[in-house]
């Protein structure tokens, strides 16, 4: 027991938990705006494929996050477009959107590596890990905390940065007000589509981070359909966390954690898929006892009454 649940296994988790917090971050902005974003897979499965291809083509590990952003940022408009302007069905756009990722990526992987399955080169440098000066030589929490890519502490920077945004100041009233009643907000001149527009893009760099970490920060490859249900373990920590950026961080780490705890357990002898499907059955779980759907209906009636 005391090897399963050692120093590497919260090391572990603190990498794993960071694409999920970073999508589920974007996810609660467009909830807080009236849009139940359901594409959060296909835009990390965009991010981390995109993010392999700009490192291929510049060599440069920060011109291939940048380029991933760029590319999520191009899908995400393309859903806001579709949502806000045209009107239609925000789930339905972004369940459209996962397939379209899931078929792009797949197709572009052949056309532009001529591979299937997985694209690898060994020649291809990955996210950086940074030690955090005095943290590291503190024992237990110097091997947890310190030696993880940028982005993982960016994503815990970013939770404090949005708590404090949603809650402490003017734009961050407005983009509350846009969401719980958009009528409301129209009549004080709050340019609720600009904001609405600004909180689905805002979520296409998270989801970029997110893919640039979990293609480049933790494997430096890319595999057909390597978010593996990440997107949607996000929509729920967005559920779970009732779209607060404090409530979010804690049920990533839930998901974090079990994902991490999966991984452990294939070195027990115990069954692949069974370890594998732990994170999942965690989600459903977690869904099962989750009775608080209030806010999920606010955010459909604003959506509704935003038309």
């Amino acid at each position: 027991m005391d090897q399963l649940f050692d120093v590497s296994l919260f090391a572990s988790t603190l990498r794993m938990i960071t694409p999920i917090l970073l999508a589920a971050l974007g996810g609660a902005l467009c909830a807080r705006v009236g849009l139940f974003n359901v594409g959060l897979e296909g835009l990390i499965l965009i991010g981390a494929f995109s993010a392999i291809v700009g490192n291929h083509l510049t060599g440069s590990v920060w011109l291939a996050v940048l380029f991933a952003i760029v590319c999520v940022l191009v899908f995400s408009l393309l859903l806001a477009y579709m949502a806000i302007h045209l009107k239609a069905n925000v789930i339905v756009v972004g369940i459209s959107l996962n397939f379209l990722a899931l078929g792009l990526t797949t197709f572009s992987l052949r056309a532009i590596f001529n591979v299937k399955g997985a694209y690898y080169d060994k020649s291809m440098v990955g996210l950086p890990k940074w030690d955090i000066p005095l943290i590291k030589d503190i024992p237990w929490v110097g091997d947890v905390v310190s030696g993880h890519s940028p982005l993982v502490y960016l994503s815990i920077a970013l939770v404090a940065c949005l708590q404090y945004y949603l809650f402490k100041t003017v734009s961050g009233f407005r983009l509350l007000a846009a969401g719980q009643n958009p009528v409301a907000a129209r009549s004080l001149g709050i340019k609720v589509t600009h904001i609405q527009y600004g909180a689905v893009l805002m979520c296409g760099v998270l989801c970029g981070l997110a893919g640039a970490q979990l293609s480049l920060g933790q494997v430096t490859m890319f595999t057909e359909g390597m978010t593996a249900g990440r997107g949607f373990i996000a929509l729920v920590a967005t559920m779970l966390g009732q779209s607060n950026p404090l409530g979010v961080a804690g049920a990533s780490l839930l998901f974090g954690f079990m994902d991490a705890l999966s991984t452990r357990l294939q070195g027990y002898a115990l069954p692949v898929h069974f370890t594998m499907m732990l994170p999942y059955v965690v989600t459903i779980i977690a869904m099962f006892f989750f009775k608080d759907k209030s806010y999920l209906a606010e955010a459909r009636k604003a959506n509704e009454s935003s038309r």
